[in-house]
């Protein structure tokens, strides 16, 4: 019975998934992001993410922990100084699985796997929207009075308009 053995053996024997996903967790680390196919990003995000966990309590011990499973001594040293720094208040979901989709050669089902807080794309767009309330109804009235201004303001910006022409052209002549 395979009671409580839920991860994906990726039709590889033991050692060989091991040293994969190892190698993968190095390549994450120290690129911050990786192409693979979706069951290989799936495993790799359950590998990873309990050693970025163990990242953010700086002890030897941890360091050794994580360094008997990654075997890369830049990989340690660039998850304790630079990644478990960025993720140090996020209680978990240290990695985005981003699907981008079909191999060609064999349909195989590809994505992008990454760390969250190093795209720098993603966190620019998040930062400048603002959030906005959203009703059942559709749109607020007061957000279609706000777009169409009233006609007497448009009649006076034109006018205002008219009057800062004739002084440009002036200026201008005074300039010749």
């Amino acid at each position: 019975m395979r009671h409580n053995k839920k991860f994906n053996h990726l039709g590889r024997k033991t050692a060989h998934r091991k040293a994969m996903l190892s190698n993968m967790a190095n390549s994450l680390i120290l690129h911050k992001r990786i192409t693979t196919t979706v069951a290989k990003a799936k495993a790799l995000k359950m590998y990873v993410e309990p050693l970025i966990t163990k990242a953010k309590n700086d002890t030897t011990h941890s360091r050794r922990m994580v360094f008997s499973v990654l075997k890369s001594k830049t990989a340690v040293a660039e998850l304790f100084r630079d990644v478990a720094e960025k993720v140090g208040d996020r209680p978990g979901g240290y990695t985005r699985v981003l699907k981008t989709g079909n191999r060609l050669g064999d349909n195989a089902e590809m994505c992008i796997i990454e760390l969250v807080d190093y795209n720098e794309n993603l966190l620019s767009t998040k930062e400048e929207k603002p959030k906005q309330r959203r009703s059942r109804r559709g749109g607020s009235k007061a957000k279609e009075t706000e777009a169409a201004p009233a006609p007497e303001k448009v009649e006076e910006v034109v006018e205002e308009a008219k009057a800062e022409e004739p002084k440009a052209e002036d200026e201008e002549k005074k300039a010749e």
